[in-house]
């Protein structure tokens, strides 16, 4: 019998059809593992997660672990940010996101039109 060594690929994988398939909550798991079994995280893993977590509706989630990636010295990248602008937006959380959208011009993250269409839909929803 063979045992499955987790490393960094194996996981972010897992994250990623954890993600395809709505389960945030097993995303996170396999995240939390990655930490635990000090496997090294990424932006692929962090993004992942963060998106599967968006997807279900957890916008305070995918903010925690957007938090968590300046800890773990973990680059967040455009997709990033979209994904948690995306959390927001479904969370009816419009300042937030127009926070975030002004935030990656402070750090130089180049905006794209899945930014600024995430940020206004916020808006839309919000009633802004």
């Amino acid at each position: 019998r063979r045992k499955i060594q987790l490393g960094t690929v194996t996981c972010s994988a897992a994250i990623s059809a954890c993600e395809k398939g709505g389960e945030w909550k097993s995303a996170l798991l396999l995240f939390n593992a990655m930490l635990q079994g000090k496997v090294q995280t990424n932006t692929i893993a962090f993004n992942a997660t963060i998106s599967t977590c968006t997807k279900g509706n957890q916008w305070e989630v995918a903010l925690q672990l957007f938090s968590a990636m300046a800890f773990s010295e973990v680059e967040a990248k455009a997709i990033t940010y979209n994904s948690v602008i995306s959390a927001f937006e479904r969370g009816g959380e419009w300042e937030k996101a127009l926070r975030l959208l002004n935030e990656m011009a402070q750090r130089n993250v180049e905006w794209n039109s899945i930014s600024f269409s995430a940020a206004i839909s916020a808006c839309e929803k919000g009633g802004e």
